[in-house]
């Protein structure tokens, strides 16, 4: 289906859970937030119904997010129902990696089809001070084992961010010539306990990349990775894997934006930076039948925004990002 701006919607974020089993620093304060009780997260079967709503307007292809989405209890059994859903196509998995290597092999054999992995530093030391209980050994060990069981591509995500780990920019950069991983920085957004940081941490994507290019060489167009999304591809020369670049301040990709996201207690957002939402958890638990969550489904699509407002920041929502979805 597509919106008011022509724009090809067909692709749902979920979110599984607002917990998580790490309280990074740019995301979360170190006591962590409140979680939501259990009686306020959609269930499996609600996820499900709102999942097969979707379809019949375009949905094509989801990813599991949180929170940390691995600590949600029936996430297999989920997969494994959306991958029997036959207009569903694309099944993946954003996680910070460290539960997911003694997870990968059920979430294969359930249907997931990739992985992106949260990793901002290749420092122990630095990586137990950003998210306050991980262990880096255990998410390296993890990616490698996603390769091992083929969800693939394996996406690494790293929030680039001035003063804290843009002197490893280039030795994350370096990781797509060892091995076929894809390397994506991402630009640090002013969303909730990252706002305050954003104005000093900030670095555009042109910046990292021309950091990149004069440590290791030219970087070349790749023209699509599989679940591309907004970010933009190039290779090293010679390298496995390739290096992108997700601009969401410094070049947004509105204009080719194709997502909605589901929130763990059931708001239907039509764009992360807009404050509107459209409550399904209400409308599921009222009784509402497939045919009424299709046409409410419509209805948000077609009040997707045309662009974000990152002027605005995060002033007007007191929530962070964990409990909208990553």
């Amino acid at each position: 289906m597509q919106d008011r701006f022509q724009r090809h919607i067909n692709y749902l974020r979920i979110s599984l859970t607002d917990r998580c089993n790490l309280r990074c620093a740019y995301c979360m304060p170190p006591e962590g937030i409140q979680w939501l009780p259990h009686n306020e997260i959609l269930t499996i079967e609600e996820i499900l119904a709102v999942v097969k709503a979707g379809v019949e307007v375009g949905i094509r292809k989801v990813r599991l997010t949180g929170g940390e989405p691995l600590v949600r209890r029936g996430i297999v059994d989920l997969i494994k129902r959306l991958n029997d859903i036959p207009e569903i196509d694309d099944i993946a998995l954003t996680t910070n990696g460290m539960l997911l290597g003694a997870m990968a092999s059920d979430l294969k054999s359930a249907g997931l089809k990739r992985v992106n992995v949260s990793l901002d530093t290749l420092n122990p030391i630095r990586f137990q001070r950003i998210t306050r209980y991980g262990n880096l050994e255990i998410v390296m060990c993890s990616i490698d084992t996603a390769l091992e069981y083929g969800l693939e591509p394996v996406k690494i995500n790293t929030v680039a961010m001035r003063g804290f780990n843009d002197d490893e920019l280039v030795d994350l950069a370096r990781l797509t010539l060892e091995k076929p991983l894809h390397v994506r920085f991402i630009e640090l957004m002013p969303i909730g306990t990252s706002d305050d940081w954003s104005h000093i941490r900030f670095i555009s994507s042109q910046e990292i990349r021309e950091l990149i290019s004069k440590s290791l060489g030219n970087l070349e167009d790749v023209k699509k990775v599989t679940g591309s999304g907004p970010a933009r591809y190039y290779r090293i020369s010679g390298a496995l894997g390739t290096i992108g670049f997700i601009s969401a301040v410094s070049n947004h990709f509105c204009a080719t934006c194709n997502r909605m996201r589901l929130t763990a207690s059931g708001q239907l957002r039509p764009c992360l930076f807009s404050g509107r939402e459209v409550d399904l958890k209400q409308v599921l638990r009222s009784g509402a039948g497939h045919d009424e969550l299709v046409c409410i489904f419509k209805e948000a699509i077609m009040s997707k925004p045309n662009s974000h407002d990152l002027t605005a920041s995060w002033e007007k929502d007191d929530r962070i990002m964990s409990q909208i979805g990553g």
